[in-house]
């Protein structure tokens, strides 16, 4: 048992850190070969800035950007593999492209970089997600998530960001997705266990299977439709006991 539970805490950072890792590398290039890759980033309603949905959330255009991302980066995808990973890996990629799409189509002119959608959209899974399905180990994460990161709200308010450079779309394009995504899996993955007179419940509203209109079954047929055997074919045999 303890064996299984390490091997499930180790899988479930392998991927946030190997994320992180690439986050860290794509900074060190730029300083290394000094260059600038912002460009690659989500440049709304252009094409070129399509290919950004998918290379925003590795750029970012500080040290304090990469950093101030890199922790909600790394703890709210181990928690999405440890709590969820039937689904993380589908998750993470849906948060992704969905926030990034949603920003390509409605955001402000201009090149949006960083990984603040996926960081919206996982926390807002996480956090209601747990709420949704109603299982008492998920609703505990959830108010987790609430704890650490529910000021994380604030950030799709435009008016509290005076600064231009704060990508308040790419924020409230990751919460709707969260939110979405959080409903549409409600059914998916971990659920709450049924006790069982609530099992015991639903049987009794499994409504009573119609019978069948099909009258080619001969069990289903009446009496007087069922082929009757040929007299030719009887046999009558008589037996008599003698008085002793």
């Amino acid at each position: 048992m303890q064996t299984t539970e390490k091997q499930r805490v180790v899988t479930s950072f392998f991927i946030p850190a190997l994320f992180l890792l690439l986050m860290w590398l794509v900074k060190i290039a730029e300083v290394i070969f000094d260059i600038r890759l912002s460009f690659l980033g989500v440049t709304p309603l252009k094409l070129q800035g399509l290919p950004g949905i998918l290379l925003s959330p590795f750029l970012h255009g500080d040290w304090n950007h990469l950093m101030a991302n890199s922790v909600p980066v790394f703890v709210l995808m181990a928690a999405l593999y440890y709590f969820y990973r039937s689904l993380a890996t589908e998750i993470m990629i849906l948060t992704i492209l969905l926030s990034g799409f949603w920003l390509w189509l409605g955001a402000r002119s201009g090149v949006h970089i960083g990984a603040s959608g996926l960081i919206y959209g996982l926390a807002i899974f996480l956090m209601f997600s747990g709420f949704f399905r109603r299982e008492n180990k998920l609703m505990a994460l959830s108010f987790v998530v609430i704890f650490l990161y529910g000021s994380l709200i604030w950030g799709i308010f435009p008016e509290l960001f005076p600064e231009k450079n704060i990508s308040w779309e790419g924020h409230l394009s990751g919460l709707i997705t969260g939110l979405v995504l959080a409903w549409y899996y409600r059914k998916k993955g971990p659920q709450r266990k049924l006790y069982s007179w609530e099992i015991e419940n639903d049987e009794e509203e499994i409504p009573e299977p119609e019978l069948s209109n099909n009258t080619d079954s001969q069990s289903e047929k009446p009496y007087w439709d069922i082929p009757q055997p040929d007299k030719k074919d009887l046999k009558v045999v008589y037996r008599f006991k003698r008085k002793s």
